[in-house]
């Protein structure tokens, strides 16, 4: 079976379930396990990527706009792959290649033989779903549920564990200008790490917010998860927050308990990792009571 997958986490969901020598093609974005850096790259963004947080989504709205796709595929690359098993999503165009974009990619060979799975996760439970659908195309539904059950049981531990601690209120934080909060899964997550989401919605779309926002909430803690960032990027741009009226009085400010995660590599992907995305808010959240086996890489403190 000949496999290309065309978002990060349904990568990561193939290799977890044992099929990584099957991959042909991944996309730009593909890139853990590190192994998978080796295979082509089948899509690339049509804007440039860096510059500050406004600049990219200026950009990013622009060609939205227009109507156009955020991505571009190499159709030509995508055929000579010659894959049984497409991987892509309509969770959301910007956030990776859409099924969309396949469609038109391979529009003059679109189902002669080329199962396309698309997948959508809102909430934590598309997630599982998600892991099922790809299982199942790869036809090993067997290590589908067993990768599922292995990922809900780390997580049951972790929320055994914080359901009679102390309840801290949360509000993480997914772009920074404009603001946005993070939604969809991450608010299961922080309920699971035993704390209150002040901002985002489980289930529901990562919404737009206004600093003010912020200020009426204060929250105890401020987890910053920007999509597609790492921590030494989200660093760089904490002073566009940092400067803005207010900020200096926030609870979790006058507390030191402003975090920096890395949203690319954990919170904004919609695969296994979100566990470790778990591991990271409890070590956050609850310091006396989890090892910190993630602080550095995974997270650190303003």
């Amino acid at each position: 079976m000949r496999i290309v997958s065309l978002i990060a986490s349904a990568t990561e969901i193939v290799c977890a379930l044992g099929f990584e020598d099957s991959l042909v093609g991944r996309s730009h974005e593909c890139d853990y396990p590190s192994s998978v850096q080796q295979l082509p790259a089948c899509s690339e963004p049509k804007f440039n990527i860096h510059g500050t947080s406004l600049e990219i989504d200026q950009r990013v709205k622009t060609i939205v706009r227009e109507s156009l796709s955020v991505y571009r595929i190499d159709a030509e690359k995508l055929r000579s792959l010659k894959p049984d098993v497409i991987i892509t999503q309509d969770h959301c165009e910007v956030c990776a290649v859409s099924l969309k974009d396949v469609k038109a990619a391979v529009c003059d060979w679109f189902g002669s033989r080329v199962n396309i799975v698309t997948l959508h996760p809102n909430a934590l439970s598309d997630v599982w779903d998600g892991i099922r659908q790809v299982a199942e195309a790869l036809e090993d539904s067997k290590r589908g549920e067993e990768l599922i059950n292995t990922c809900k049981n780390r997580m049951a531990l972790i929320s055994q564990k914080t359901k009679d601690l102390p309840s801290p209120t949360v509000a993480c934080i997914e772009w920074i200008e404009p603001m946005m909060c993070a939604g969809n899964w991450v608010p299961e997550l922080v309920a699971m790490a035993g704390a209150r989401d002040l901002l985002g919605h489980a289930g529901k779309h990562s919404p737009w917010m206004q600093f003010d926002q912020l200020l009426q909430a204060n929250p105890d803690y401020i987890i910053v998860m920007p999509c597609g960032w790492d921590i030494d990027r989200t660093r760089q741009e904490m002073p566009v927050l940092m400067s803005k009226n207010g900020w200096a009085q926030l609870k979790a400010v006058q507390a030191n308990r402003v975090y920096l995660t890395d949203g690319n590599q954990y919170f904004n992907r919609p695969g296994p990792r979100l566990v470790e995305s778990l591991e990271i808010l409890s070590e956050v959240l609850h310091p006396q009571e989890f090892t910190s086996q993630h602080q550095a890489q995974g997270w650190q403190l303003l």
